[in-house]
């Protein structure tokens, strides 16, 4: 058994007792995980869109800067999605954190390596576009300092976290995206709104 965390258990301590947090999950195994963590009615899990969840975190974050947004999302969708460090940096939101889940491979075609498996550091990267708080985590400790650090705000948080590359039964969120979109704005706007 690797010595690496388990991208599961991760999101489960990450969302227990979330409150209102308002959770994106990247297309893929994040998606799969934070379901896995319990379906929830603030949950937005994409189904497609790679490389946009970093994006779509930093939309709600701006549009909703009363409520904590997390993105959970993989090492394959962020490196498609580098040009979003730059933009959240100069936009600055205090509510929002990027939890990278780092298992070294591309899970949706094969597991091929991606290129944090030869060092490319994204914590690093984050850091020098400017985020507020950047850390890479690799331990139970260092996944209940994050979960500190998610809650309380302060600033942009990015965390690359490493995790297993461990295949895992598919637990999937609904697959209608209009579902997921009426349901989310419901929670977080009211009922009226989620058909406007």
């Amino acid at each position: 058994m690797s010595k690496l965390l388990r991208r599961r258990e991760v999101v489960k301590a990450l969302l227990a007792e979330r409150g209102d947090l308002l959770v994106v999950g990247g297309l893929g195994a994040p998606a799969w995980d934070i379901t896995h963590a319990g379906d929830h009615d603030l949950n937005f899990p994409l189904w497609g869109a790679m490389g946009g969840a970093a994006m779509l975190g930093l939309g709600l974050a701006l549009a909703q800067p009363k409520k904590r947004v997390l993105v959970l999302t993989g090492d394959g969708e962020m490196l498609m999605g580098l040009g979003a460090l730059a933009t959240i940096a100069v936009q600055r939101p205090r509510n929002l954190a990027i939890v990278v889940l780092d298992n070294e491979r591309y899970g949706e075609t094969g597991m091929q390596e991606t290129h944090t498996a030869h060092g490319v550091d994204l914590a690093g990267m984050a850091r020098a576009a400017g985020f507020a708080q950047t850390l890479r985590v690799n331990t139970q400790a260092g996944v209940s300092r994050l979960r500190r650090l998610i809650y309380s705000g302060g600033g942009a948080l990015f965390a690359q976290v490493k995790v297993d590359a461990e295949k895992l039964p598919l637990v999937l969120p609904p697959r209608d995206g209009s579902l997921l979109k009426n349901r989310f704005r419901a929670a977080l706007l009211g009922a009226d709104a989620a058909h406007q």
